[in-house]
Order: structure tokens, then sequence, then C-alpha cells
């Protein structure tokens, strides 16, 4: 048996005050939600901030609503019932999970949340025959309804077409400079510089196995020390490159991948079906570092590949040459 879920209750068992207590720690938990991504986005997104800052202020509303008719049906004190306590009901991704996939990822997160509830309590009313239940959970439904309509209107009143357009550069910006900017770099650290050792190692001995061993050491290190240089190099907080750690990742992983490329085929054990193999993918991999250049930094195509081929085909050749001496 799974812990904690032999202590969940049904929501089909649950009362109509029951009903009514989730109802308002859900409000609870969605506008504590909603300031959080406010909170995330306000440096950078103030306008989409504003967005989740009203969104925030119409979950209270609700909950008050609910409040006040809890009190009414049921009296001041509301049972301590939540998301997590009954089978079934719909969970909240936590914020942690969210908040560093950008801004796009935080507005559908947003408005999943709104859809999923109002699904949640319309299926819940369609399968109940307790007229009072019924109309309790369409009731629900509505409100749900009604914040996705709000969100609508906030985002109309807050995030017009330049402030949108102006946070979505921004956005775009910002991921180049974090993720894109240091992986190129790494990718084309990794690709290129373990050519030389790689391919030296695979002329010099016509070994496969020696030569996957170097070239797997060859990128790992390369991927360690280009990880650890980037994410040493610049906190973010004056340049604006963002997350440390993340350009750290993006850049160690991509250099060590670079390199693995060519590194791979040796597994092979024909020393010339495995080199031919090795040899067609490091011209995939400079086709790809010209591709990324062009469709992200803006650089032309040709100039490029031109670069980078050059460059991968004077280290290659420095390799080949240095192995077979």
């Amino acid at each position: 048996m799974i812990p904690g879920f032999a202590n969940r209750r049904r929501f089909r068992d649950l009362s109509e005050q029951d009903i009514l207590a989730l109802a308002i720690s859900s409000e609870e938990d969605d506008a504590r939600i909603y300031r959080t991504y406010a909170e995330i986005l306000r440096a950078e997104y103030p306008s989409s901030a504003a967005v989740f800052d009203g969104m925030a202020l119409e979950e209270d509303d609700h909950r008050r609503r609910l409040i006040d008719l809890h009190v009414a049906r049921f009296g001041e004190v509301i049972p301590l019932i939540r998301r997590e306590h009954v089978s079934g009901f719909y969970a909240r991704r936590p914020v942690w999970l969210i908040e560093n996939l950008g801004l796009e990822r935080i507005r559908d997160e947003a408005a999943q949340m709104e859809h999923d509830a109002e699904r949640f309590y319309r299926a819940a009313a369609s399968n109940t025959t307790d007229a009072e239940t019924r109309k309790l959970l369409g009731d629900l439904a509505a409100a749900e309804a009604g914040h996705s309509e709000h969100a609508y209107s906030l985002e109309a009143e807050h995030l017009g077409e330049d402030a949108r357009s102006a946070e979505e550069t921004a956005a775009h910006r910002q991921f180049i400079l974090t993720w894109v900017q240091p992986g190129l770099a790494g990718l084309m650290d990794g690709s290129v510089s373990t050519l030389a050792p790689i391919f030296a190692t695979a002329f010099a001995t016509q070994d496969t196995w020696t030569t996957f061993l170097v070239g797997l050491a060859a990128s790992v290190g390369a991927g360690i020390s280009m990880g650890f240089t980037e994410a040493a190099s610049d906190d973010g907080q004056i340049s604006g490159r963002g997350s440390p750690i993340k350009r750290g990742i993006a850049a160690g992983v991509m250099t060590t991948l670079g390199g693995l490329g060519h590194a791979l085929p040796y597994l092979i054990t024909d020393f010339w079906t495995a080199t031919t193999v090795a040899l067609i993918v490091v011209f995939i991999e400079l086709w790809a570092i010209a591709w990324i250049q062009n469709r992200y930094m803006q650089t032309p195509f040709l100039r490029a590949a031109f670069q980078v081929v050059l460059g991968g085909a004077l280290v290659f050749a420095a390799g080949v040459i240095i192995g077979s001496g």
C-alpha cells in the first residue's frame, strides 16, 4: 500500500461542508501561487506581474464569498481539508518546477490551473444526484470559469500589444543569454577542441577502444571545465545573463555532448568503419553549430558555416597529422 494514499477520502464521500471547505483552501492556495508568480516576474515583466496580482485579488474575493457562504450554512468553524487529502482531486505543480521555465510557461500554467478546477467541479456535479450538492458544485464550476474570463480582461488591461511585445522580446533575449549562448559556446568547444586529441589517438594507435576512452575523457573533462568556468565567470547580476548555474549546466552538458558525438563511433571495433562514422558525425555537428548561430545569433549562414567548417577542418587536420607522425 502506498503511504498516505490510504488516508485520502474519495470526493463522492465528502459532505457539502467538506466540499465548501475544500474550495476555500484551494482558493487560498491559488491566490498564494499567483502572488508568487507576480513576485517572480515583477522585476523583468511588470505588466505580467500586474496581471497575476489582479488574479490573486480575484481569488481572495472568491475565498471571502465562499467563507461567507460557509458561515451562513455551517458556522464559523471550517474543516481542515486540502487538495492532497482527497483522492483524485486535481493537484498543483510546485512553483519551483515552473518558475525557471520562462514567462510563457508561467502563463500557460496559470491558465491550466483555472481550467483544471472548472473541469473538476463540472465533472463532480454531473456525477452526483443530490440537488444541493449539484448546485454547489455547479456554482463552483461557474466561479472557476469566471476566473478565466477575468484573467483575460486583466491581461487586456495590463498587457497591451506594446507591453506583451516588449516582454516577449525580453524573454527571448534572456533565453538566448542564459541557455543558447553558453550552450553554443560549449558545443563549439566540445566539437572542435576534441577533434585533435581524438583523431590523433585514432591514427596513432588505430585502436578503437583506446580512441573511445581518450574521447570520453576529453569530452567529460572539457564539459566539467567549461561548466565550472561559465558558472564562475559571471553571476549574472550586472550583465543580466541569468543564473550562473543554468549557464554552467548549458555549457557543460553541450561541451560533453559535442565531444562524445565523434567519440562514440569508436565503440565500433572496425577502425575504418568507426572513423568514417565519426567523420560523418563531425560534419553534422559543424553544420548544426552553423545553423544555431544563424537561427539564434543572427549570424549569416554562409559566414557561420565557413568559420565553423574551416576551423573544424584545421583542427581535424592537425590531429591527423600529429597522429600519423
